[in-house]
This record gives structure tokens, C-alpha cells and sequence, in this order.
């Protein structure tokens, strides 16, 4: 895979209750706190890191170390698995050992959990303070985080919104939101702790977004984003596209998760896609390919779906084209580094909107993947893959 420069680590001021107001063009990550988790570091301009979730037991280590693998290769930065109970928390020492990303364990109500899961070798925890219980059991988790130097991320979803906060507002607003989050990093900070990551969300994507717009103003903690029960693959990447793409675009966000009812391989890829859309990653390659139309002589849906599985292996920052028809597809295909267009029996291979040859049709995808080896060959021998 290729490799993504990270900023020296910053020291920022935490801005809680300022009046600051950053210049419009400056984003807001470039400035957020440094946080260390694992061996991975986020804020402060460092890359946007994508998160996904194990929907395996993670008592089940062997399970939860195969899911976690497979979610390596397809570009996981940071892993997040749920801690249930004390046997999870233990099933954590096996887990790390295999692993390779940070591993960071979701802790809810039961705040002897969260200990363990410090204990066991979690590089994050995340725990919702309101719902750990009294502020003495808040404050034990904060001193085994303290002692371990290890992060907390302050989690609060809509659908946890405190009652007086609903009552204040009148219903869950993004208002009601980022005071809820706001508080209880309040009372972390006042435990003496401040290696913290903040995050919101809702399924409500709008109200998403404003929740991020305000925090965004009001403190300088790294942010996690995501909405949350977004859906299925469908619904769900249309959901998080609009959602995320509307946050990241203004510079807001540190860590991303694309959060789906389906495989957690599916979230990466998606992520994956939405920070290249947006120019907030390189590496990987693109597909573009032009909706089926009377003129297309080939099983384009098929080809194009083949294609976008076949270039996952490959670590260029290129663009593949995947064209219909004969007539079109060279000019269509011009921005693209390589491409390939159907016709009747045959085909074409296109560079830079070229046609370099006619192939024959069952041999178009075999001939586009032998172009893309060469072009692996030659950019590591010119050091720009590994």
C-alpha cells in the first residue's frame, strides 16, 4: 500500500467555551489536538483515518482476528470492537497480539469493563459518561486511561440525549447534542484528563451535520464522525455520502466510520471512496464507468463490476475507465489513465483517451489487468507503490 506522510505531532490549546472563530478557508482539522492511539496518531493535520466495527463476539477471538485481517487488507486504519463482558475484555490480550491496527474497545454502562479493557491492552476506549454511572466510577476509568496514556473517546448519539437537554430544546436537536458532549468532557477535564476524541452522531443527517458546524467552533479535540444507524448498503452509503461529504468538505473530522447494516469490509470501501471524491486521500484506484445505454454491445454491468473487484489489489492512484460502446468511449474515457471499451465481438484498450489496440471482447479483462501489472512493475520501480 502506498504511504501517507503524517505531520510532526502538535501540541494544540483546548478551545471549550472560547469565542474563537477560525478564518473560513483554514480547516478545522489542521488544528485539532494530537492524539496518539496506538501507533497511529490523529489531528493536528494528520490524515483522516477510517474506523470500522467487528460484528463478531469478541469473546470469539479467532473470529474477531480473521474479521479484523480482512478488514486490514481492505484499508482499515483503526478497529473498534464491542466489550460486553469480562471475558471480552480478557479475549483482548489474544486479539492484539494478531492485529495490527489500534485497537479500541466500545464500553457501555459497566465502568469495571472499561478498566479490564484498559488492563488488557485497548489503544482507545469509548465510553458515553452518562451512562457509566456516578461520576466516581467516571473518574476510575479516567485514571486507569490517565495511567495507561491511553485516549477516551467521548461518545453521544442522539438517541442518548439526556432528558433535561430534550426538555430544553424542546426535542433532540444538534444544539442539545453538542451540549450533552460538551459536559461530559467538561467532567473529564476536570478529572484532570484530557486525551480525548469527541463524537456525535445521529441518523439524521442534516442534524448531523449541524452538530458538527457547532462543535467544530467550540472545541479543539480531534472528531470522530459517522452517522449512526445509517442502514443498509444501500440507504447507507447514500446516507453517510451526503452526511460525510457535507462535514469533511468544510475540513471538520479526524476519524470517519461509514457505519452499515452488511459486511464491515463494505464500510472501508466506501470510506475509502468518499475521502478520494473529496481529495482528502490518494492512493487506490478510481473506476468510473458510463451508465448502460442502447448503444452498449457488452455486458458492461457485469465488466464494470469484475473491473472494480480485480483493481482492490492494486495500490496506484489512477483512474480505470469502463466504456459501453466504440463510438464514445475513447473521448469519454480521456481523463482516465486507462481504460477499456466495448463493441461487437471486440474491444479497446484506451490510455489517456488513445486507443492503443483492438482486443479481442473475452480477452478485454485479462488485457486491462496485464496494463495495470505493468504500471504496478513500473511504480515500484520508481518508488511510488510498495
Amino acid at each position: 500500500m502506498f504511504r501517507y506522510a503524517a505531520n510532526a505531532p502538535h501540541t494544540y490549546t483546548h478551545l471549550h467555551k472560547s469565542n474563537d472563530r477560525r478564518k473560513p478557508h483554514m480547516a478545522y482539522r489542521d488544528s485539532t489536538k494530537t492524539v496518539q492511539i496506538g501507533n497511529r496518531v490523529i489531528g493536528g493535520g494528520n490524515p483522516i483515518l477510517i474506523q470500522s466495527m467487528c460484528n463478531t463476539k469478541t469473546e470469539d477471538a479467532a473470529s474477531t482476528i480473521a474479521q479484523i485481517l480482512e478488514l486490514e487488507r481492505a484499508g482499515c486504519d483503526i478497529i473498534r470492537v464491542a466489550v460486553p463482558t469480562m471475558e471480552a475484555a480478557e479475549s483482548l490480550k489474544t486479539i492484539k497480539r494478531s492485529i495490527h491496527i489500534p485497537l479500541v474497545a466500545d464500553i457501555h454502562f459497566d465502568y469495571r469493563l472499561a478498566i479490564a479493557a484498559i488492563e488488557c491492552g485497548a489503544d482507545k476506549i469509548r465510553i458515553n459518561p452518562g451512562n457509566i454511572g456516578s461520576e466516581e466510577r467516571v473518574q476510575a476509568v479516567v485514571d486507569k486511561a490517565k495511567e495507561y496514556g491511553i485516549p477516551i473517546r467521548v461518545g453521544v448519539n442522539s438517541g442518548s440525549l439526556e432528558k433535561h437537554l430534550i426538555e430544553k430544546y424542546g426535542g433532540v436537536t444538534a444544539e442539545g447534542i453538542v451540549e450533552s458532549a460538551l459536559d461530559k468532557v467538561s467532567m473529564i477535564e476536570r478529572m484532570g484528563y484530557d486525551n480525548l476524541v469527541i463524537s456525535i452522531k445521529s441518523s439524521d443527517v442534516l442534524m448531523c451535520v449541524k452538530a458538527h458546524e457547532l462543535i467544530a467552533k467550540k472545541t479543539m479535540y480531534p472528531l470522530h464522525v459517522g452517522i449512526t444507524e445509517a442502514g443498509t448498503v444501500l440507504s447507507g452509503n447514500i446516507k453517510s455520502a451526503i452526511g460525510l461529504g457535507l462535514i469533511l468538505n468544510q475540513g471538520i473530522g479526524d476519524t470517519i466510520r461509514v457505519s452499515l447494516t452488511g459486511n464491515p469490509v463494505e464500510e472501508i470501501k466506501s470510506a475509502k471512496l468518499i475521502l478520494r471524491t473529496l481529495g482528502l486521500r490518494k492512493g487506490g484506484v478510481e473506476v468510473v464507468s458510463c451508465p448502460t445505454c442502447g448503444r452498449t454491445q457488452i455486458d458492461l454491468i457485469g465488466l464494470a463490476n469484475q473491473v472494480e473487484n480485480m483493481v482492490q489489489e492494486y495500490p496506484l492512484d489512477i483512474k480505470v475507465a469502463v466504456m459501453g460502446c466504440v463510438v464514445n468511449g475513447p473521448g469519454e474515457a480521456r481523463e482516465a489513465d486507462i481504460g477499456i471499451a466495448g463493441g461487437i465481438g471486440e474491444g479497446l484498450l484506451i490510455k489517456k483517451g488513445e486507443v492503443i489496440r483492438k482486443v479481442p471482447e473475452e480477452e478485454l479483462l485479462g488485457a486491462l489487468k496485464g496494463e495495470l501489472d505493468a504500471m504496478m512493475q513500473n511504480a515500484k520501480k520508481t518508488g511510488d507503490g510498495e
